[in-house]
C-alpha cells in the first residue's frame, strides 16, 4: 500500500468520506474505475511502475483488453500539446502536506492537510489532476467533474499549495478524446469547490479534531 495513505493529515478523500457519512447518496462503486484510473496515471506520471509485458502495475493484474485502452489513452495524452507541455517537465505524483487555516461563518480553525498531485509545475507553481472518464464531450465531462466534486478536489489542491492557477484534464474511454478544465481562483469552479471543502473542513474540525479520524 502507498505510504501516502497511512499518512494523518486530512485529505480530500477523508472529505469525500464525510460527505458520504452526512449526505448519503447513492454511487457507482468506484473500485473498478479507481483501479483502471491508477494505470493510466501510473503510465504517464510513473511509468517505472508498469510492467507492459505481464500488463500489471505493481502486482495488480489487468486484462488485455484494460491495458490496450489505457495504452490508446497515454498515446492520446501525449499528443495533445498542451498535456505533453505541462507533463514533459512535471514533477508526478508530488505529496504535499501543510497546516493551513480555514474560517467557515465567522468559526477559525486549522487542519493538518495533504494531497497528492497527478502533475506539479514547480516552475509554475501550479499544476493539475488526470482524470479517465465515459464523457464523450467537453459539455459532459465538465457534468461530471461537478458530479464527482473534481471541483472540491482541485479548490483543496489549490489551498494546499497556495496556487492560482489549476487545470482539471480528461481522457476519454469511449472516443481518446481529451478535454480540459483550465481553473482560476475566480472561475465558478474554484469558487464551487472551495464552498463544497470548506463546510466539509469545518464538520471534519468539529468531529476530528486536526488531523484525520483514523489519528
Amino acid at each position: 500500500m502507498d505510504p501516502y495513505y497511512s499518512l494523518p493529515d486530512v485529505s480530500n478523500s477523508d472529505l469525500s468520506w464525510l460527505k458520504q457519512q452526512l449526505y448519503p447518496r447513492d454511487m457507482p462503486d468506484p473500485t473498478n474505475a479507481y483501479k483502471f484510473g491508477s494505470l493510466i496515471d501510473a503510465m504517464i506520471t510513473e511509468p517505472q511502475r508498469v510492467n507492459y509485458f505481464n500488463r500489471t502495475l505493481d502486482d495488480i493484474q489487468y486484462t488485455v483488453d484494460e491495458f490496450k485502452l489505457a495504452e490508446d489513452m497515454k498515446r492520446a495524452f501525449w499528443r495533445d500539446d498542451f498535456c505533453k507541455l505541462i507533463a514533459e517537465k512535471a514533477d508526478g505524483q508530488k505529496v504535499m502536506r501543510e497546516y493551513k487555516a480555514f474560517n467557515f461563518e465567522g468559526f477559525s480553525f486549522s487542519l493538518n492537510t495533504r494531497c497528492k498531485w497527478d502533475l506539479w509545475r514547480e516552475d509554475w507553481n501550479w499544476g493539475g489532476d488526470i482524470k479517465s472518464t465515459t464523457a464523450e464531450t467537453q459539455k459532459q465531462f465538465e457534468e461530471a467533474a461537478r458530479y464527482f466534486d473534481y471541483d472540491r478536489q482541485r479548490a483543496w489542491y489549490m489551498m494546499i499549495a497556495n496556487s492560482d492557477r489549476d487545470v482539471l484534464i480528461g481522457i476519454s474511454k469511449k472516443n481518446l478524446k481529451i478535454f480540459r478544465i483550465n481553473i482560476t481562483r475566480d472561475s465558478s469552479f474554484f469558487k464551487d469547490g472551495f464552498n463544497k471543502y470548506n463546510e466539509l473542513a469545518y464538520r471534519h474540525y468539529l468531529m476530528f479534531g486536526e488531523w484525520k479520524r483514523e489519528h
